[in-house]
């Protein structure tokens, strides 16, 4: 539990302790006796018959009044040692409660610890049931829990932040957006909703503590949650496959991997629902149905995804596609660092975790017990989705970055002949001739009987006897090598040698 300075809030913090009205048959009193303390000031509670004794003697009976463990005042209460007074941490309530007539004793809680409340029958045969109410300032969550209030709530504006600069890059180049890109739009925005669906969950059990509708939430957040991890897998698989840059469509392909997301989704489903519903100790073989689909689908994810990026940076190192195979570079990097932080994470957890069976264990680690166990991972998570976001961000070059290839060069520096001189014969092609520039004089038949033959249609001739220039080889295409999908500006703005004002004044003098 925190106290009231530990974490803030507008009531006291207090332990209350209720048990049921209970009666004998013969109507006789029937009393319980209850301690209440913080973990560290466990020695102090009982004491010690022997030095060689195999246990403490924990319950001031008339046996232990007589033999000095406890006074006769105390009688059905907890034995505390007689130092306790001087080395207790914090107060500690030892008190015995009457059923016929339980009044609930309130503990009041002053500093941050770990309390524990324990109880047994002093009178012979005593039965009874109640319950332990561990009210913080704060409100009604759980203190192991508390941290994760202002955790998700981070964590969605964190997203809102990266789903503000992307939909930004998205409006700004609309007209130029690659099919992967609304993907990773849906993503965003469904990580959005989930995060706030998930701290609005915490927020509500704070307030209004554990009821039907916050396990209707609870539900809700289980399956967005499946459906993030299924729809995160997706996205990185067709990723990985070169959807939208190095191949604008995958086919069938693009059925099956849907096939397995939905698959992914339903057993994720399935087990979130069973581990609402199982507790560890009712768990029986049939659990294995649970978890076997849901092993089976995630396999099939990684065994895909990594061998579909191999297969990509390999198609496109050996067609000489440096830039393209640079990002999927940078991804199979940020997917190992991944790897590399989890396992080394769990590896450092293990030592840890190790200790989970000592009594020690949860007093030492509450507080960050839930980082260990779910927080990180959403931001390891978090870190992936927003540099894949980066890499593959709106431009102004979207399409001709993904649907244009570099021009192929030797690993000395040289052009790679064969689609140098197609380039080349192309050019030459649709280059007029110098007869033709000149009015069609000096070639005569010849030139005309290669002018039937070219496939190429001849240039259109200003009014002024110029060459006309068509619009799409105005400007120039320039070498995409040291390009990105994410490099910023066009063609357009930068002149090229024969746009320059220079040049044009020149072909005006020239054409008359």
């Amino acid at each position: 539990m925190y106290s009231k300075k530990g974490w803030g809030g507008d009531t006291d913090p207090f332990i209350l302790t209720t048990l049921e009205k209970t009666t004998s048959q013969d109507d006789q009193d029937v009393f319980v006796s209850l301690v209440v303390f913080e973990f560290r000031d466990e020695d102090l509670i009982g004491v010690w018959p022997s030095p060689d004794a195999p246990e403490k003697e924990y319950i001031c009976t008339q046996a232990n009044i007589d033999k000095n463990y406890c006074n006769s005042t105390d009688l059905g209460t907890f034995i505390l040692s007689p130092n306790a007074s001087e080395s207790k941490r914090n107060d500690i309530l030892s008190t015995k409660i009457n059923l016929k007539d339980p009044k609930p004793p309130k503990y009041d809680v002053q500093r941050t610890g770990y309390y524990c409340v324990g109880s047994s029958p002093f009178s012979d045969g005593a039965q009874y049931k109640g319950k332990v109410e561990f009210r913080n300032a704060y409100g009604r969550l759980p203190a192991a829990q508390i941290a994760k209030l202002p955790f998700y709530a981070g964590i969605t504006i964190a997203y809102a932040v990266i789903g503000i600069f992307w939909a930004f890059l998205y409006v700004q180049n609309r007209h130029d957006i690659l099919p992967v890109q609304n993907y990773i739009t849906a993503i965003i925005i469904f990580l959005i909703v989930e995060q706030l669906m998930t701290w609005g969950f915490y927020d509500y059990q704070n307030n209004h503590g554990s009821n039907a509708l916050s396990k209707v939430l609870l539900i809700v957040v289980s399956i967005l949650n499946a459906g993030r991890n299924s729809f995160s897998f997706f996205l990185l698989l067709i990723v990985c496959m070169g959807y939208g840059v190095v191949k604008p469509s995958l086919g069938k392909t693009m059925v099956y991997v849907r096939f397995l997301a939905i698959a992914h989704f339903v057993f994720g489903v399935i087990y979130a629902v069973a581990s609402l519903s199982i507790t560890p100790d009712n768990a029986g073989p049939l659990i294995l149905f649970v978890i076997l689909p849901l092993a089976g689908t995630l396999t099939a994810f990684y065994v895909w995804t990594l061998n579909s990026l191999n297969y990509t940076m390999k198609d496109l190192l050996e067609r000489k596609q440096s830039v393209k195979a640079m990002m999927y570079k940078k991804l199979w990097w940020c997917i190992l660092a991944s790897i590399i932080v989890i396992f080394g994470f769990f590896f450092l957890n293990s030592f840890t975790f190790a200790e989970r069976s000592s009594p020690d264990f949860v007093p030492l680690h509450w507080k960050t017990r839930w980082f260990i166990l779910d927080g990180w991972l959403n931001l390891v998570y978090m870190v992936d989705i927003a540099y894949v976001a980066y890499l593959w961000r709106p431009t102004a070059n979207n399409r001709r970055f993904a649907m244009s290839d570099e021009i192929a060069q030797d690993d000395d520096g040289g052009f790679d002949m064969g689609s140098f001189g197609e380039s080349l014969d192309e050019e030459d092609a649709r280059s007029p001739t110098r007869e033709e520039m000149n009015g069609g004089t000096g070639g005569g038949d010849e030139a005309k009987g290669k002018g039937e033959l070219s496939p190429v249609p001849p240039k259109p001739v200003n009014e002024g006897g110029a060459i006309g220039i068509s619009g799409a080889s105005k400007a120039q295409r320039s070498s995409l090598d040291g390009e990105t999908i994410f490099a910023v500006g066009e063609d357009g703005d930068r002149w090229s040698d024969d746009e320059s004002p220079r040049h044009s004044e020149e072909k005006q003098k020239l054409t008359g």
